[in-house]
């Protein structure tokens, strides 16, 4: 009876995870996993990366890319959740501009090159304190994640990446799980807009952010996640 009660707890905990295998363009997902997405070291079990200085940290890919989207500046760009966001916590997208001369599928993103480009977090409830329950994080069980790619960005070829941060055992450092994965684009249709606000990863977070912990008692009434400000062009 014990060993059963551990496999159902262990099953149940591996259903509770999740990973970010397609991308999603003004609504419409890829077909296949792994197309414009880098295949990530969670493809088999979609266990999440809790090390925020690892270099898994920054695409946690297990290969290079080998395919490359397309979207318009403007667009809504966004990643598909297999199955779903089923932790509560902060979505945060990130972008990286692939430089001239280098090859989008073998580039690393290595370096202060990653600017915020979109978020989702902690909405208070209107007595102003946080829950865990969707109401107060709004990307919590969602089977996408989308955010608009600014209208004035530069055009040209860019890593995206996507980080959900489960917080549900985040009580303690080093207990969040960070969801997260690369996908390849090209935007088109830009402006000339570049950010100057560039973090690295690993380097944008220390494990004893207040973005990376969660406290259920005493009930936090604010929550704000780690990294830069979104740069909206």
């Amino acid at each position: 009876m014990k060993l059963l009660s551990s496999l159902l707890l262990l099953a149940a905990t591996a259903d509770a995870h999740y990973r970010f295998s397609k991308l999603i363009i003004n609504g419409v997902a890829e077909e296949k996993e792994w197309t414009s997405v880098r295949q990530t070291k969670n493809y088999q079990d979609n266990h999440g990366v809790t090390d925020v200085n690892s270099q898994d940290i920054r695409c946690f890919q297990s290969r290079a890319g080998s395919s490359t989207a397309t979207v318009a500046a403007g667009s809504k760009l966004g990643f598909v959740a297999m199955s779903a966001v089923t932790h509560f916590g902060p979505v945060s997208f990130y972008m990286a501009r692939v430089p001239e001369g280098r090859d989008i599928n073998t580039w690393d993103g290595a370096g202060n090159v990653w600017f915020k480009v979109g978020e989702i977090s902690a909405v208070p409830s209107a007595g102003g304190g946080l829950t865990s329950g969707e109401a107060t994080w709004p990307a919590y069980n969602q089977k996408s994640v989308e955010f608009t790619v600014p209208k004035s960005i530069a055009s040209g070829k860019y890593l995206v990446r996507v980080e959900s941060i489960a917080l549900h055992q985040a009580q303690n450092v080093g207990g969040a799980q960070i969801y997260l994965a690369c996908g390849q684009v090209e935007v088109t249709g830009g402006g000339n807009d570049m950010p100057g606000n560039l973090v690295a990863f690993p380097g944008a977070y220390r494990s004893n952010d207040p973005g990376l912990l969660w406290s259920y008692y005493p009930v936090r009434t604010s929550y704000k996640a780690p990294g830069p400000d979104v740069w909206q062009g």
